[in-house]
């Protein structure tokens, strides 16, 4: 891998989508120091200030309210997302919310959908007990959950099951009475959603003893959290997961393992992967492909009309994910499962969408090339390390034509990986 490439690699994966002049800017260091640039940025966040937190007024109970004070919620994240320079502390959060998958059709409240997606910011790169326990306490998960439910006279075992299975173990490191005890600490917690606030009830607390893997203490949802993380599965299980989403769709290689078992926080584990032997080939999911085009084309969603906006929440529906919207607690698939042959119609489809938008520098940066070397210009402005010859040739047909060029150049096989 020559060295621009290796930038270009890291950048991929660290980012929602490089531009060309990010790369350009990084071409002379060496990883490390890429890594560290990336997950440790100096300086304010001069795009992400440029897209404040929506004003969403009080928590409204009229579905078509609802439903609207949601799609502002996603368009926002959708436009942070692209307009932020600290690229990696919002791919980090976005793989956060995979992970503690929640969905809006059930919790149906823009409020508690954004408070949690601040409460994954905030905790996205620091200690993953830190984030657990918010988690534990997070208004959105818990109705997702059905924690509200959960009480001391008739325990739900829906969270506490998913948290050992989804969100801290993986399945076989907890038997079905660790499940049923582990809910008893998580009972009691109630969910104003008024106020968008979670509180213990006391009345409703199972403040018993409990025996969970093995351990008797009269648990609470910190100590249970506190018991799930001193077990050996807990970062093997984290640091697997990160693998499978920045590095490669395999099982670590346990030189990556040993290198970030034992980091003391998210941003640090994530460093020694991204910086390990053994990646390979990612396909890249839809949000990770819209927020990359958008930023390489120069479109900033924010500043499009909003029949344009809405529009872009379209797309991403046809290819498969809306940010908000996982299709269960296990969140989206991975790999393979976006490169149907409908996925592929749907790619293009959104791709000359997305085309047509694309700002006049970007087309200008084409056209300043003669039309044989444009297939050349559009892999360095998609940062891509190159295209087949059939990709190629299926390029030069269109290349007269920018926006036919840029929309086939986002629809190919090559940019569909990262």
């Amino acid at each position: 891998m020559a060295d621009r490439e290796k930038v270009a690699h890291l950048l991929r994966r660290a980012t929602f989508g490089p531009t060309a002049e990010e790369v350009d800017a990084y071409a002379s260091a060496d990883p490390p120091a890429i890594v560290d640039a990336l997950t440790s940025p100096s300086g304010t966040d001069t795009g992400a200030a440029r897209t404040p937190l929506p004003k969403l007024g009080p928590i409204m109970n009229d579905r078509t309210d609802r439903a609207e004070q949601i799609r502002t919620v996603t368009l926002w994240w959708l436009d942070r997302m692209v307009q932020a320079d600290h690229q990696f502390h919002e791919k980090l959060t976005f793989f956060w919310h995979g992970h503690w998958a929640t969905s809006a059709d059930k919790v149906r409240s823009g409020p508690l959908m954004l408070g949690q997606q601040q409460t994954l910011f905030r905790t996205a790169l620091g200690d993953f007990g830190t984030q657990v326990r918010a988690m534990l306490r997070d208004p959105a998960l818990i109705l997702w959950l059905d924690g509200q439910k959960n009480t001391v006279k008739a325990p739900n075992e829906n969270l506490a099951r998913e948290l050992m299975e989804l969100f801290t173990l993986g399945v076989g490191h907890y038997t079905e009475r660790d499940v049923r005890e582990g809910a008893r600490a998580l009972t009691g917690w109630v969910v104003d959603t008024k106020s968008g606030t979670a509180t213990l009830n006391p009345k409703r607390h199972d403040d018993k003893p409990k025996t969970i893997l093995g351990e008797t203490a009269n648990f609470d949802a910190d100590g249970y959290a506190a018991l799930l993380l001193r077990r050996p599965a807990s970062p093997e299980f984290i640091v697997g997961r990160l693998w499978l989403r920045f590095c490669a769709e395999a099982p670590v290689p346990q030189a990556a393992l040993d290198a970030a078992r034992t980091q003391p926080t998210t941003v640090a584990m994530l460093r020694a992967l991204l910086l390990a032997d053994g990646h390979t080939e990612l396909v890249k999911q839809p949000v990770e492909w819209m927020v990359g085009a958008l930023r390489q084309l120069g479109i900033r969603p924010g500043a499009l009309a909003e029949n344009q906006r809405r529009q872009l929440l379209t797309g991403l529906n046809q290819l498969g994910q809306v940010p908000l919207r996982p299709p269960s607690v296990g969140g989206w698939p991975s790999g393979a499962a976006w490169l149907t042959t409908s996925a592929t119609q749907a790619r293009l489809k959104v791709a000359q969408s997305l085309a047509a938008r694309a700002s006049s520098a970007v087309l200008d940066r084409l056209t300043a090339v003669p039309q044989a070397q444009r297939p050349t210009a559009l892999a360095r402005l998609l940062v891509v390390d190159g295209f087949t010859d059939r990709t190629t040739a299926a390029l030069s047909a269109v290349a007269g034509d920018p926006r036919r060029l840029l929309a086939l150049g986002l629809a190919s096989p090559e940019y569909a990986i990262c």
